[in-house]
């Protein structure tokens, strides 16, 4: 019974080295990533009036998907305007790149796209995610509606059938 408990103890120290080594691996290889983003989070004046309403607007999309939620037909339409948003990015950016001046205090917009996909493409993605999400659990219910209203009507085809 002791070599069973020893060879248990043992074997759970292994585990924990190995736990700890693993989480210590994690956080330096997550440090780079976090201080790439945090020098993207600082590198940004998000005072700018142009940042806000971009952000303002993505906030009320998020609110319009949430209120119309059990109107299908109206979220496809948002899903679809979503996705037309992300599909015109590019040329968005170039545009955008190309009059900074006149709403920017700074060049955001760089040739790669980072900036406004990020601010831009990420958002509306979020948003097309969760209209989608939401669509198919409607899809889900309706089927099971679909499916209780089939086995009624079999259940009383076959009440009159023995009547």
């Amino acid at each position: 019974m002791e070599e069973l408990k020893s060879a248990l103890n043992a074997h759970m120290d292994q585990m924990a080295d190995l736990v700890e080594k693993i989480t210590a691996e994690l956080r330096s290889g997550f440090k780079p990533a976090y201080e790439n983003f945090m020098g993207f989070f600082h590198a940004i004046d998000w005072k700018e009036p142009w940042l806000i309403s971009l952000i303002s607007f993505h906030v009320l999309l998020l609110l319009v998907a949430f209120a119309s939620r059990s109107n299908i037909n109206f979220q496809m339409c948002l899903f679809l305007l979503a996705l037309g948003g992300v599909f015109l990015a590019e040329v968005l950016n170039r545009i955008l790149a190309g009059n900074w001046r006149s709403f920017a205090g700074q060049n955001y917009f760089d040739p790669q796209g980072l900036f406004l996909s990020v601010l831009w493409s990420g958002p509306l993605l979020v948003i097309a995610v969760l209209i989608l999400v939401n669509t198919l659990f409607s899809l889900c219910h309706l089927i099971v509606r679909w499916k209780r209203a089939e086995l009624r009507h079999r259940a009383r085809a076959a009440s009159t059938k023995e009547d």
